[in-house]
């Protein structure tokens, strides 16, 4: 390919759909991507006897650096909120909250972390781009619901979302491009319970197929869809966006390429990318615009480590918001044993959704709602090693006569809570800890607030209680992020706005300081939502800013 019209730093949810529209609109695109490519067939170990230890396949170099700053004592007056489960008993002694696992669970690679998300494609509600605005609180969206729905649509049609006719207060201007997967075992289980508190539960948008669509195959119902989608019916971008982008002749991708610094002038046009990858030394590539889609985490990192004699502070930092209002994860997982057969390791995860909470005004007593959600699978009980790790006590013969009786009983209820952001909650770089490369890792710095804390209480009261109508007598194991930092979503470390001094790009996802910079992730959302998974939002807001770019025919 000759000299790109678009460098998109970043193959994960936004950097695929940006690249994907723009060779759509007849500009070439160079996709850099710091980690490696992945070969469903290949790389997927489902059909293996150690699928269930092995979990999705990290590659070398998949997977960034990174420190935390979480630590802080956990007050008592919240200690229901313990993490736990029946084998281990309280899973966190320390008096302070801590890191669980990775902490922040991503994939670098072509398609990003959608290679290991679940695929819930989720549409903003209305109402929660406007929190500042109607509620005082957080920050609001300087786009409407109504500017992002044609995107929207095209996402789901590209992708192929399969979900139910209706939506609440999601409108839609066409019906979603697949008809919904009908409900597992478990979960109808979890619907009629839930449906006896007075509760509306309904079939989950989900990014898998329920019929051939687009030279794939439909879901087979394996419920493993963390653990990397060996068939392709999954709508990671890998298959989707990707796929397409490179059928155009217009893509080409540079994989296991690290970004070590945007190069900029004084006036802060981005002048070049300094790139790292198996070749010698420092490579420098050019284009006339760059979209930047590394992640809530990742970008910031990027923008802070290009500082120059010019922007000392930072690329597109001058007003210091690069890093700032950084939002987590806030989650809570009940699980119980019924009595009867369910199979519930069988089917698709997160197949049932409840929204009567998702609201800003959801939840009594706080501004900032959440969603409920079907979660058995999605929490790894569809094999015999986690339920005889976490939730089936014994040993010898006792273990396996207690597992005999279990396989297939557990039931998890699972939500998923708005995050406001606040003054503590950032990104910034650890001057203390360098990558391979020497350049200083970013920090995610975490502080949960009590109407965080109060959100996490809603929800695992509406979890227990379903649970209980659901005929559970007993609990095995609940899962908190009151004790754990624990994000699969992030998101507002660059957040989007009108005004250039309280934010770091434009509607259109432009930098305010670098007229050629344009940002395509998660970290430009103002606000989380209550609860919704991010990346329909990130596919729809990277092909508005594709839209956009392609306009600006004076600069490319």
């Amino acid at each position: 390919m000759t000299r790109p019209d678009v460098i998109v730093i970043g193959a994960g949810a936004g950097g695929a759909a940006t690249a994907w529209r723009l060779t759509q609109q007849g500009l070439n695109v160079l996709i850099v991507e710091a980690g490696p490519r992945y070969e469903p067939a290949r790389d997927y170990k489902l059909h293996t006897a150690r699928w269930e230890l092995e979990r999705f396949p990290f590659k070398s170099g998949a997977q960034g650096k990174h420190s935390f700053d979480v630590s802080v004592p956990l007050d008592p007056q919240w200690d229901d909120l313990h993490s736990w489960n029946a084998v281990a008993g309280r899973l966190n002694r320390s008096g302070e909250r801590t890191v669980a696992d990775a902490g922040y669970h991503h994939v670098r690679g072509v398609g990003g972390s959608t290679l290991h998300f679940t695929g819930e494609s989720h549409r903003l509600h209305p109402e929660s781009m406007k929190l500042h605005k109607d509620f005082g609180v957080g920050a609001d969206w300087p786009l409407s619901y109504a500017d992002l729905e044609p995107y929207y649509t095209e996402a789901e049609k590209l992708v192929g979302v399969a979900g139910p006719e209706g939506d609440g207060a999601r409108w839609r201007s066409k019906p979603y491009p697949l008809s919904a997967h009908s409900l597992c075992k478990a979960s109808r289980c979890i619907t009629e319970a839930a449906r006896s508190l007075g509760m509306h539960w309904q079939a989950n948008s989900r990014a898998a197929l329920s019929r051939p669509y687009d030279g794939r195959p439909a879901c087979n119902y394996c419920g493993n869809c963390g653990y990397g989608c060996p068939i392709g019916d999954k709508g990671s971008a890998d298959v989707t966006f990707i796929r397409h982008a490179l059928a155009s002749g217009r893509c080409t991708i540079q994989s296991d390429t690290q970004v070590t610094r945007l190069m900029s002038n004084a006036a802060g046009r981005i002048t070049g990318v300094e790139v790292v990858n198996a070749q010698p030394g420092i490579q420098v590539l050019e284009a006339p615009v760059v979209v930047l889609a590394g992640g809530a985490v990742e970008t910031p990192r990027l923008l802070l480590n290009s500082a120059s004699s010019t922007f000392g502070k930072g690329l597109a930092n001058g007003n210091g918001q690069v890093g700032r209002n950084f939002m987590d994860s806030l989650t809570w997982v009940s699980t119980g044993m019924v009595d009867t057969q369910l199979d519930s390791y069988k089917g698709l995860p997160a197949d049932a959704v409840c929204w009567d909470y998702n609201a800003p005004d959801g939840i009594p007593g706080v501004v900032g709602g959440c969603r409920l959600t079907s979660s058995t699978q999605e929490m790894g009980l569809t094999g015999l090693v986690n339920y005889a790790r976490r939730i089936v006590p014994g040993f010898g013969a006792t273990l396996k006569q207690n597992m005999r009786t279990s396989i297939g009983h557990a039931l998890s209820v699972s939500g998923f809570g708005e995050m406001l952001p606040n003054e503590e909650t950032r990104i910034d770089l650890d001057l203390n800890r360098r990558d391979a490369l020497g350049l200083p890792v970013a920090r995610i710095r975490s502080r949960l607030t009590d109407a965080d804390f109060k959100r996490l209480r809603f929800m695992a009261g509406q979890c227990r209680n379903i649970l209980k109508a659901a005929g559970i007598k007993t609990l095995v194991e609940e899962f908190s992020t009151y004790d754990y930092f624990s994000a699969t979503h992030v998101y507002g470390s660059c957040r989007m706005g009108d005004k250039p001094e309280d934010s770091v790009v434009n509607a259109s996802g432009r930098a305010h300081e670098c007229e050629n910079l344009y940002i395509a992730d998660a970290s430009i959302f103002p606000s989380t939502g209550g609860g919704e998974s991010p990346s329909l939002t990130i596919f729809a807001l990277a092909i508005r800013t594709a839209d956009h770019i392609a306009k600006q025919t004076y600069k490319i």
